[in-house]
């Protein structure tokens, strides 16, 4: 009863931004269904003023985005409980990091472009007018060269990805026949038969060994830097998953399911939709973000506390939860949690010894992030950026032409060239050495000789910035039905655990799930891989609530 106090309620929470990835599943209570029954009646008016529960307190663990976007939703609710953000470094934002120079020119570490595409793209264009930042703003129009041109560097040679009809039904490089073919194989398979396969496994299956080779290789290194043969299908790509089950066919279902969610408006959605923008950033870089959402979550009370490592989760005595710090403790009625898993899984007592050794099996990658500037060079090609199948060269990722894309962030200081390159991922170790100790100008030379020699660019950088996100990326295989089953929940909402990086930004979106019956109240969380154009970030949080 006493948690209705809390319910996340309403269409403005019940669609938010979860991040990195990052999706969340509000598992909606049966008590609080109850309690409304008895004590609220008609129009809302309460037939009981004594029996309305306290404020509850409810304690945020982890100040990424994930945790600033979970803390904007609990703020703005109708009957917002106090909110505590724990964060164990000396700053907020997480994986988005932007540098700013003293000329105005952007340099991303983490992600650089959001998706405005379906449900979870407009409820993040709506935060963004909400918390002012509009006229920040930049996008990248449907027919802007970055938004139609993307490549793979294959065989030595830059390629274009097929962006016309024209270039399905006729043969292109890389690829040794039309990919029309593909696409007719994929209508014509039978619909699988297995709870879950490999991202490679199943692409291979429904449109054939070239395109999971080629473009299914790169596109996972890409976005999640993991290896498409290892990461879960369920879980990187839900949708296309469920669309194979629902229609038999992934393309018939992505045609027939595909784009669906609450109505959500506003003028800066309207723009995206008329301009067909294919992603957007902010005019001094994604940390715009993180620094907004702390700006508004203040002014609406919540209190935020950096330098704050949650040592040790307690239930107490009294049901409610024990957070032990380095320096004191903190109670809260519930918790959501958007730490790494590791991080969750160490501040786990014996009480959840099975859900600690679940996060503990979640392997975590490593991201080199090279940013360079350039001064009066010209690239060969016009486009996103390019990827590279790890047939090709395990270590490099990929390299993002920034200043194609975002030329609004490129400064005051005359015309120039923002490349990013990408290295390690899932293959750091095997290619690059110890994330915890490989040397700045190893990376940094290993990035210079990628331009060089897939770009043509043989120029000094201007001005170079080299960060290794350690553990950044989260990888792991089917295990989230173990996590579903101790907690309770009903398997249809178990998926695997992933991660990823370049790409994407978190895309918001809280879903409505029904929790087994007689089980009451608690929060269940997705942990999702990034997705293309954006950033290597976007972890789910999971949330504990007593």
């Amino acid at each position: 009863m006493q948690r209705a106090a809390i319910r996340v309620r309403g269409p403005d929470v019940a669609r938010g931004l979860g991040v990195g990835g990052t999706r969340v599943f509000c598992v909606r209570v049966n008590a609080a269904r109850e309690w409304r029954r008895r004590h609220i009646g008609v129009g809302g008016v309460s037939r009981c003023k004594s029996r309305i529960p306290m404020q509850r307190t409810v304690a945020v663990l982890g100040g990424g985005v994930s945790g600033l976007a979970t803390c904007y939703y609990l703020a703005r609710s109708p009957q917002a409980p106090k909110v505590i953000l724990l964060e164990s470094s000396s700053r907020l934002g997480g994986w988005i990091h932007s540098t700013r120079t003293e000329d105005g020119a952007v340099f991303e570490h983490g992600p650089r472009g959001i998706r405005p595409a379906g449900a979870v793209g407009r409820n993040t264009l709506l935060m963004v007018s909400e918390l002012g930042l509009d006229a920040d703003v930049l996008p990248v129009p449907g027919d802007h060269p970055a938004a139609k041109n993307r490549f793979l560097y294959v065989r030595g040679a830059l390629h274009k990805l097929p962006s016309s009809i024209s270039g399905v039904v006729r043969t292109v490089p890389p690829f040794t026949r039309p990919l029309v073919w593909s696409g007719l194989k994929e209508l014509l398979s039978p619909r699988g038969s297995e709870t879950d396969e490999t991202i490679h496994a199943f692409v291979r299956r429904r449109f054939g060994q070239e395109l999971a080779d080629i473009v299914i290789d790169s596109l996972c290194r890409g976005v999640f830097a993991g290896d498409c043969r290892t990461l879960s299908m369920r879980s990187c790509f839900p949708a296309l998953f469920q669309a194979e089950r629902s229609h038999r066919s992934v393309i018939l279902g992505m045609a027939l399911g595909g784009g669906k969610g609450p109505p959500v408006d506003s003028p800066l959605i309207r723009r995206a939709r008329e301009e067909r923008w294919s992603q957007w950033s902010l005019r001094g870089g994604m940390q715009t973000l993180p620094e907004a959402l702390e700006g508004f979550v203040k002014q609406r009370g919540v209190e935020i506390h950096c330098g704050a490592p949650v040592k040790r989760l307690e239930r107490a005595a009294s049901g409610s939860w024990k957070i032990v710090l380095e320096d004191g403790v903190v109670e809260a009625d519930y918790i959501i949690s958007a730490l790494p898993a590791q991080a969750l899984a160490e501040s786990l007592s014996g009480w959840a010894e099975p859900l600690a050794r679940e996060l503990l099996a979640i392997r975590a990658v490593s991201v080199g992030v090279v940013n360079l500037q350039y001064r009066d060079v010209h690239l060969p090609v016009t486009g996103f950026g390019h990827l590279v199948p790890s047939f090709e060269d395990s270590s490099l990722l990929g390299i993002v032409y920034d200043s194609v894309a975002f030329p609004g962030q490129d400064g005051s200081s005359g015309p120039c060239m923002r490349l990013t390159v990408m290295l390690g991922g899932a293959w750091f170790t095997s290619g690059l050495g110890d994330p915890d100790t490989v040397p700045h100008a190893v990376l940094l030379s290993r990035a210079k000789a990628a331009i060089k020699e897939h770009l043509g660019v043989s120029a000094e950088p201007s001005r170079s910035i080299v960060k290794v996100q350690k553990r950044a990326q989260r990888l792991t295989w089917s295990s989230t039905s173990c996590l579903s089953a101790w907690l309770g929940l009903p398997t249809r909402a178990s998926r695997s655990t992933t991660a990823s990086p370049v790409p994407t930004l978190p895309q918001p979106s809280f879903s409505a799930m029904s929790p087994e019956k007689g089980r009451g109240d608690f929060v269940f969380p997705q942990l999702v891989g990034l997705l293309p154009q954006s950033a290597p970030l976007r972890w789910q949080p999971w949330f504990l609530s007593c």
